[in-house]
């Protein structure tokens, strides 16, 4: 390990166990003297950090970040965080407005305090620009590699205290429009300064023309993808799953994936089946649940109330063993599935993680593991202990957004979310699909029917900034705009507003439920 103080533009001072002359690198910039560093220490970690920090660095803790080498992690006490919260104008993903409590997964890196094993700068160093500022230069990288397999997290116990700072550290305008520029598709440079000029009433004209100077960057992942996963960390105890499926009319296409899941190479415990029926005087369907012998024990709750949360809900209390399968009940996969799964968790280490899943027109391209926006409880392997105080909101019931918020809380419990390719499940798509019994909406009958729908609001309530809401207001605003509205914009923009309020009042309603 190698840890390099400075002063935010220069290294004031290199430590290290390894014996080496470091003086030479003293006055450098922080950059050029990173890489350089790398390129002369391949197989070392390198620590920076500001030298302001450098009694509160916690260096004992920093080599059980490292269980692998293809991740780079950093913590920044200051409010926010480097790139303006205008930012999140534009930003609309998890990655945005993070949980800086926790272990956090997000491309928003920071100079105060952070780490990178050597081999993973080597990879990049053809793309990266050493002009750029060291905070700058470790967001670019961040935000070009994450998409590509580099796991990228925000990490408090890097420092002792962790305690946030009053003052603040972070870009002006200029830096704000050019880093939107180098990084996003062009319209987001003219959405920000939409958003800007209409929500914050600034018109920042000359940012938006000095944006122009600069192409979109691109990144080549050739070199990174040779950088393996390989955890020396071991999170597995016990090595036993429990599967969690609830359903509701799909008997046979149930009966399929029970006998898939008895065919696997490496058998669950428990599978856990909540069913539900909304007629109170109905029975179960399942009869091949008890007629059937089958090589584990079935877990079989019989419901009179419908809803995919509440279901999931009642099989998350019934969950014994060490891992758990989020299965959906009309799905084909191998019968080496569950196995890839049970590797996966030994070699990268993470509690959660998605599989591919995809319809049957679709193609998956295979990829190395990586960071994941979205969570789906129809695919999903997640370590049972990770569950524990979670649940799936009631405010979602016959609605939508219930995975992506249990994906949030997640988050915001310290567990990322990794997307694994490399093996797939086949969501069949039954035609009883969808919530099969049409459900009462308490807004139903309101006059302008909420827009988004108060679902979808509620999860923008709960995890993400004012700024992202606005922006997602913006880009809802412009694809809902029909072509026969150009006669009377504004006759549409009171309408699509009345609307927005409608689905915003019903999101508060939902948030406590």
């Amino acid at each position: 390990m190698i840890v390099i103080y400075h002063n935010q533009n220069r290294i004031v001072e290199v430590s290290s166990a390894v014996k080496a002359d470091f003086s030479v690198y003293v006055g450098q910039k922080i950059t050029a003297g990173l890489f350089a560093i790398a390129i002369q220490f391949p197989d070392e970690v390198l620590v920076w950090c500001d030298q302001e920090e450098k009694e509160n660095l916690n260096l004992e803790a920093i080599s059980g970040f490292f269980h692998h080498t293809k991740a780079i992690i950093s913590y920044c006490r200051y409010r926010g965080a480097y790139l303006d919260h205008f930012l999140g104008y534009v930003e609309a993903t998890p990655y945005f407005n993070i949980n800086k409590k926790v272990h956090y997964g997000t491309w928003q890196m920071s100079s105060q305090v952070g780490a990178v094993h050597a081999s993973v700068l080597i990879t990049v160093k053809d793309q990266v620009n050493l002009k750029d500022n060291f905070d700058y230069f470790l967001n670019s990288l961040a935000k070009l590699a994450m998409p590509f397999g580099l796991l990228c997290y925000s990490e408090p116990a890097l420092l002792l205290d962790g305690s946030e700072l009053k003052n603040s550290c972070k870009s002006d305008y200029y830096e704000l429009f050019r880093f939107v520029k180098q990084h996003y598709k062009r319209r987001w440079t003219f959405l920000l300064f939409f958003n800007l000029l209409y929500f914050e009433k600034r018109l920042l004209l000359m940012p938006l023309l000095y944006s122009f100077l600069y192409r979109k960057r691109s990144f080549d992942p050739s070199g990174l993808n040779k950088i393996l996963i390989q955890s020396n960390r071991n999170i597995i105890e016990h090595k036993t799953i429990d599967v969690l499926i609830p359903t509701i009319g799909r008997e046979q296409y149930l009966r399929d994936v029970l006998e898939l899941l008895a065919k696997q190479t490496f058998l669950p415990r428990n599978i856990i089946v909540i069913e539900q029926n909304p007629d109170p005087n109905s029975t179960s369907n399942l009869d091949y649940l008890w007629q059937q012998q089958w090589p584990f024990q079935i877990k079989h709750k019989f419901i009179h109330q419908t809803g995919a949360c509440n279901a999931r809900n009642i099989g998350l209390e019934l969950v014994e063993s060490e891992f758990c399968f989020l299965a959906d009940d009309d799905l084909f996969f191998e019968h080496n599935l569950i196995e890839n799964a049970m590797n996966a968790f030994e070699t990268i280490s993470n509690e959660v993680f998605m599989v591919a899943c995809h319809l049957k027109e679709q193609t998956i391209q295979s990829m190395p593991p990586k960071q994941f926006p979205v969570f789906g409880s129809g695919a999903a392997f997640v370590k049972s202990s990770c569950l524990k105080n979670l649940s799936f909101r009631r405010g979602y019931e016959f609605g939508f957004g219930e995975d992506i918020d249990f994906g949030m809380q997640l988050r915001n419990h310290g567990f990322d979310v990794i997307y694994l390719s490399t093996f797939k499940i086949l969501h069949l798509k039954a035609p009883m699909g969808g919530f099969r019994t049409q459900p009462v909406l308490r807004w139903q009958n309101e006059v302008f029917q909420p827009k988004p729908s108060p679902t979808m609001m509620l999860f923008h309530l709960l995890h993400q900034s004012p700024e992202q809401i606005n922006s997602y207001k913006t880009t809802l605003f412009i694809n809902t705009f029909e072509r026969k509205y150009w006669i009377k914009p504004l006759h549409y923009y009171r309408i699509f507003k009345k609307k927005w309020n409608t689905s915003m009042y019903w999101a508060k309603q939902l948030v406590n439920e």
